[in-house]
Formats: structure tokens, sequence, C-alpha cells
């Protein structure tokens, strides 16, 4: 059957209803959110005059609940725009209109009556053969069918998305006994391509997948940190990013999550499991039972494992919980041997191995904590997944983990995590000897390119179905590699396309990436079809490298900036106008020069997280990487005269004068950093494929070299007077300072073609030369130095 949701029914507007139908909204797809009637009127209705059957008091909840969540942050919507796509109503007037739904998605109050209540409503109006599901993050899912029709059950299913939905990518399905196949196989193809989600088909247990092992792992080092005697800020230092884990690490996420919501999961699962042999590590330690009690919940309570207070100054501090004596008091920071040893470690695998080795306490903690978790995840095969990548995937989407369990043991070494075991004295599933036994090694192993798991099953390697689109660097390292340098590695991704991949801190390009671009466009042009540039990080590149800069403006040696800006001027150019497309895919932070090169390509394959912008105003200089020509240049393009094209204009010098950064690729469209024809990709695994498609469209359509552009009109005096009078109004009104005022008017004699006496046609270059002068200017003034300075000392610009 081919399915289209062309509109989806939300039921339930509370934290996560609200959220996941913005998230709809996200994507195009018209979302009606519905929720319950207010039994009453508040003042403010009152004193309007309303009565209980306006339309305003019987939409009341659901409107103040969608509005709170798009005001909320993280931001819910891509931009606020797409609320258009959300119309609101309640259960009593609405719920007719779900028969005009592909998919009515359940998301009230987690009690298993008043869901089997609205499901009984439901019937009623749905019509037969669409998709109705719960987003329960714990309700056995079989239980919600009783008593429904033979064509409910058949397409119900659970459907978890986790909070926020905008950016966590798990979505969990969890079928019953009888739902079609064909329903999960849609819901897995269409979170994956359409909601950009990492769909985890999981068996209806207790808390499904991330839920299970999640909260295992915080019970477990909760466990260790009374054992071994740690303080609250000494875990959240061992659990972070040191470990490929969120910089929320540990006690701050539960203060995030919430104690009261730890607590009520971890009391289901010790209740709803009789069986499992870690049953007791479900069981609630004496001191959250007192945190509850003293109602120290966390973010919502306003103290929990850390509490923020204000200082007789005025200044806010953030105190941590002494877990023996239950006092807050001032963090202090510890130093462990071990993470010493991991500091110039950037390679989490390698990190891995010392720090399960270490000898001090952090050493114990780890061994302490994954000894634990291996043993664990090992005995839930068959119980919660069948394959053991699907508990990988899930606490990588749900957790925001780099590595999942049985990864993390890989990294470790399968054999080295077995021989820690025994010593420990916990012994992992059956099928784990097993397969030692046989002569298997790993759990993954790479072969063709491609990634393969362990199927305990058959007992033989398999390749993750759904995977077979995707483009994974790390698979391609060993046999794809093309030519490579300190900070860059290019790749043969197939089909004659070739991928540039940085590797520099934050992916910040300095002479080895400006080298790599070219070297990797020379190759492309003699052997090759076309060129993406990508990378599998959390950010495509943080800009340029501010601290070479530094160093040359601080000797004064402006003849070597000028080469530096001249040299990037041209590696930019040199993407624009290759004799092969070259498609730039961005994620993550996007920055200065990160967006530059991203303005440069022949076609953006953006994913829908980009934080893109021109930011170098922060630091005191403008963008002289041909950012601020191409804002000129897009201006001029947009085929309107007189006071349209300066309103363009002037909004155009905004973004570069407040350093403006797009909170998503959506929003990067509005402002003109992507063009029409660049494209959105929403799941993450599948960027790089998808960008090299669109080099492959650029090809087969006839690619031709582009010739450089002399016909880029700009406004000169005519509107340069008016940006000079802007900065000085806001330097009167003292919201800018007169460091603030040279930049910004040195920014605008750039944008509006220097003091030209009429609206002139200029040539690329032309504002390319404007743009390197204006730098070279402003490299030369102490305050910008200071400001950079700040950035790399604190990453924080300076006001001055």
């Amino acid at each position: 059957m081919k399915r289209q949701i062309k509109k989806v029914a939300v039921l339930g507007s509370g934290v996560m209803g609200s959220r996941i139908a913005c998230h709809f909204a996200n994507i195009g797809v018209e979302t009606l959110l519905l929720d319950i009637v207010p039994q009453e009127l508040n003042d403010a209705e009152k004193a309007k005059g309303l009565t209980l059957q306006d339309k305003a008091v019987r939409n009341r909840i659901v409107n103040n609940a969608l509005q709170n969540a798009i005001k909320s942050s993280p931001a819910p919507l891509y931009d606020k725009v797409l609320e258009r796509n959300i119309t609101t109503g309640n259960f009593e007037d609405n719920m007719k209109d779900i028969a005009e739904c592909d998919w009515v998605l359940e998301a009230v109050v987690e009690n298993l009556d008043i869901k089997k209540s609205i499901f009984e409503k439901v019937e009623k109006f749905r019509k037969p053969g669409t998709l109705i599901s719960s987003n329960t993050s714990g309700i056995p899912i079989h239980l919600m069918i009783d008593g429904r029709s033979e064509d409910f059950q058949k397409h119900f299913c659970g459907t978890h998305f986790f909070n926020p939905p905008r950016y966590l990518e798990l979505f969990e399905i969890i079928p019953t006994a009888k739902t079609d196949k064909e329903v999960v196989d849609f819901f897995m193809h269409y979170a994956d391509l359409f909601l950009g989600k990492t769909p985890v088909l999981c068996k209806d247990t207790p808390a499904f997948i991330a839920n299970r092992i999640g909260v295992y792992g915080l019970m477990e080092t909760l466990e260790a940190t009374l054992s071994l005697g740690l303080t609250v800020e000494e875990v959240d230092q061992l659990t972070g990013p040191v470990i490929g884990r969120p910089k929320s690490a540990t006690f701050r996420t539960m203060d995030v999550v919430g104690l009261d919501t730890l607590i009520k999961v971890a009391n289901n699962l010790y209740a709803a499991l009789p069986h499992d042999e870690a049953r007791e590590k479900f069981k609630i330690p004496e001191l959250l039972i007192k945190m509850e009690q003293n109602k120290w919940l966390g973010e919502k309570t306003k103290q929990g494992f850390y509490k923020k207070v204000s200082s007789p100054d005025g200044k806010s501090e953030i105190l941590s919980l002494n877990l023996s004596t239950l006092e807050y008091g001032p963090q202090s920071k510890s130093k462990f041997a071990t993470l010493e040893q991991t500091k110039t470690i950037d390679d989490l695998k390698e990190r891995l191995k010392i720090l399960i080795n270490g000898k001090d306490k952090a050493g114990e903690y780890y061994r302490k904590t994954f000894l634990g978790l291996f043993c664990y995840v090992s005995h839930r095969i068959p119980e919660i997944a069948d394959e053991l990548y699907r508990i990988d995937a899930a606490m990588r989407a749900g957790f925001g983990w780099q590595m999942g369990p049985f990864e993390t043991w890989d990294a470790i070494g399968l054999e080295k995590g077995m021989a820690l075991l025994t010593e420990a004295g916990l012994k992992p599933a059956a099928w784990v000897y097993d397969m030692l036994s046989a002569g298997n090694t790993s759990f993954y192993k790479i072969e063709n390119g491609k990634r393969l798991y362990y199927d305990i099953s058959s007992k033989s390697y398999k390749i993750i179905p759904g995977t077979e689109g995707f483009i994974i660097l790390d698979t391609l390292r060993a046999s794809h590699v093309v030519w490579k340098n300190s900070g860059a590695t290019l790749f043969d991704i197939g089909d004659g396309v070739l991928n540039l991949e940085f590797h520099t801190k934050m992916n910040t390009l300095g002479g080895e990436v400006i080298e790599a671009i070219n070297k990797s466009i020379a190759i492309a042009e003699k052997d090759f079809n076309g060129l993406v540039i990508a990378n599998e990080g959390e950010n495509f590149s943080a800009g340029a490298n501010l601290a070479l800069l530094l160093m040359y403006a601080i000797e004064q040696e402006y003849d070597e900036i000028d080469f530096m800006v001249r040299t990037f001027q041209n590696t930019m150019m040199r993407v624009r106008y290759s004799a092969i497309p070259v498609v730039v895919a961005p994620r993550g932070l996007t920055l200065g020069g990160g967006c530059e090169l991203t303005l440069h390509a022949d076609r953006v394959q953006a994913h829908a997280e980009t934080y893109i912008g021109l930011v170098e105003f922060g630091v005191g200089l403008i963008p002289a990487g041909g950012g601020t020509k191409e804002f000129v240049l897009r201006v001029s393009d947009s085929f309107e005269d007189g006071d349209i094209m300066l309103n363009n204009l002037k909004n155009a010098y905004m973004n570069i004068a407040t350093a403006k950064v797009a909170t998503s690729a959506h929003e990067a469209r509005t402002m003109r950093i992507l063009r029409d024809a660049d494209r959105i990709t929403l799941n993450r695994s599948r960027h790089i494929a998808d960008a090299k498609q669109s080099v492959l469209d650029l090809y087969r359509s006839g690619y031709t070299q582009p010739k450089q552009r002399r016909d880029i009109k700009v406004l000169g005096k005519s509107a340069l007077g008016m940006f000079y009078a802007g900065a000085n109004a806001m330097l009167a009104g003292k919201f800018i300072s007169e460091h603030d005022v040279k930049i910004s008017q040195k920014l605008a004699y750039v944008m509006c073609g220097g003091d030209l006496s009429a609206p002139t046609l200029v040539s690329e270059q032309y504002l390319l030369d404007l743009e390197r002068e204006a730098f070279l200017s402003l490299t030369g003034e102490k305050k910008t130095l200071e400001r950079i300075q700040s950035i790399l000392n604190t990453g924080k610009p300076l006001r001055n």
C-alpha cells in the first residue's frame, strides 16, 4: 500500500504533544493539535465577558500550550512562520476532524484509562486504514488496543519520540502482535526519510530500549558515585564529552530531566521486571528519596544536584550538592591522572582504552560503570531487541552518546572487556562466550566499505538494515582515501564523486585545509565528476584560524595577513568557478569562513540543524573571504530596484553587523544564505549520500564551468550615507561603541561598492578587493586584537 502523510492529528498538547506537532509543521505537514476543553473560566476570560461556549475559551488549553512551546528554548520550530501549518482545536468540537488525517498520534497524560478513552473516541471518527499510534514512554502497547476493532489494531503501533522532538533523533517503533508488517515498515521508512529520525524497532517491554538502558546506566552511575565517594562535579567531569557523552553528563542531565521523572521510571521498572538479573539496581537509594521529599527535583524546582544562587554583588553562582551532608557549596575541580593522560587524544576509541585501564579512582569508576553496562546489555538480547545494533542506535540517537554500549565494548576490545568482566566477577550472556569461541573478536566489522554487525541468531555478520544507502566515512578510511594531509582527507565515495573531510580542531580553515580544497578540486577536475565537501562531526566548521591571524597582527606582519586573505579569497573563487560541480554540506555550527565556503558552492546540501552565519563582526572584523561580496551579489540578483533593493541591502548588512547566526537551515534560506536551488537533509545519516546525489544531478544535467560575475549592482553614495548616519545614531544612543562605528562604516563602504557617485555595475574582484582592504585596516586596530584575544581565551567576544 502506498501511503502519503498529508495531514496528522496530535491528540494532547502537553510538553511532548505540542513539540511533536511543531516538528510535523517543520517538515511541512498540515497538523491538527487537540486537547481538552476547560471546565471553568479564568479571570481574564471573565473580565472579557466570555462564556464556556466561546471558541477562545474552549481552545484555551491547547492554544496556551502551543504558544508556550513556540516560545520555549530550544525552539521547537525551524522558523516561527511554520506555526501556520498547525491548526488547534479540542476533543469535543474537533475530534470529527481526524477523519481527514492520515495519521492520528496520541500524546495525552501517561494513564492507560485516559488513553483508552481517547482511543474509543478516535475509533468513531478515523477512516479505516488510517495510522494510529501512541507516544507513550512506558505503558505496554498491547494493553491500549483492548476492545478496539480489527482495523484499528492492525494499524496501531507505539511511536515514541524523545524530548525535544526536533533535536533528538531517536524514534522508537513498538508494534503489537496484531500490527500489520506494512505499518511497521512504513513507520521505519517515514521516520528515516521524512522526520529525519533514527527509527529503532523495539519489543513491547518495559521502557522499551533507550529508557531501559539509560535509566539502568544512571542508577549504576549513582551507585558507583556513592560507593567510591565521588562528588557530583567529579562524576560530571568523568561522564561528559571525555567519554563521548553530552556536556550535561550525569547529574546535570538528572536535573534537566527531573528527579521525579527518574524516580517514577525506575520504580516502574523495578515493579515490572521481577526476573531482571539487575533488578535491584532500579531500587531507589535513600539519597534520592530524601531529595524528592525536599522537593529538590532539578530545574523544575530550581535546585537538585545543582543550585543557582545570587551573591550580594548580584553575580550568580552554581552550587553543587554534597551527597554526604546534603548541603550545597561551591563547586570544586578535581584532577584525575587518568583524565590527564587523555587530554591530547582526540580519538574517542583511543581515549576509552586509556580510561578503562586507569589506576586511580577515575579508572575504578570507569571499570565499575562500563563493565556493569556491558553485562546488562548482553542479557537484554533477545528480551528487548533481537539485534545488538538496535541497542547502540537507540542510545546514540536518544541519549546523545557518540558510541553505544557494544560499540564502546568494541573500542576497549571484546577480549579485553571479557577479561575485565571475569576479574570483576561479572558474567555476560552466553551468546558472547559462543561468539568468542567461534573466533569472532568484535561486535562490528568493516568489509568492502560497509559496516556489519554480529547477528546472534545466525552467528554471522550482516549489514545493518536500512544503512545500505548511507555513506559513512569511517568505513572508507582503510580503502578509499585518495589524498590526505594533516588537516583533511579526500575520499572516493563512488560514481566518480570525491568527498573532502576536514579534521582540524573545530574544523577550522587553516592553511592545511585551504591546501586540501585546492588539491581536491584539481584531482576532481582531472579524474572525477564532482566534489562534496562534508564531514561527520557535530559541526561543519567554526571558521578561520584566529590564533594564526592574531599572531600575524601582533607582530604587524600585514603582508602575511594580506597573503592569507588573498589565498582564502582565491580558494573560495576556485570553489565557485571550477570545472566540476562542488557541493558543500554544512551541519551544526558553520561560522565565518565555514559560511563563506558554503556561500561559494554550486549547490548547498544543508542539514536541517545547520547554524550558519558570518560572525566576523563580533571579533572586530568584516567577512573578507568573499562573504560580504556574496551578500551584495545576492541582493543585486533579487531583481528589485529602488527602495526595495535598498531594504534588502539593509537586511543583508544587519545580518553581518549583528553577527546573526541562522538557527536552522530553513532560517538560513530566509537570510539568503541558502538559495532556492539549495537542498535540505533531515536525517544526519543520509547527509553525505544526499550531497553526493546533488553532485551527480548537477553533473548529469550538463554542468559547465561558470564565468566570474561583472554585473553586480552596488548603490554607492546613495546608500552609504544612510548606513553612516545609522551607525552614528546608534553611537549617540550608546547602543554601540566608537570601535563598532568604525567596523560598521567599513562594512557599509564595501557593501555599497565604495563612495561611487551613482549606482554602478561592478565585478566580484572589485568587491573582493574592497573586502580585503577593509579587513587589513581593521587588523591594525588595538580593540580588534583585544576582541580576538578574548574569543581565543574565553570563547566570548569583548565589548569594547
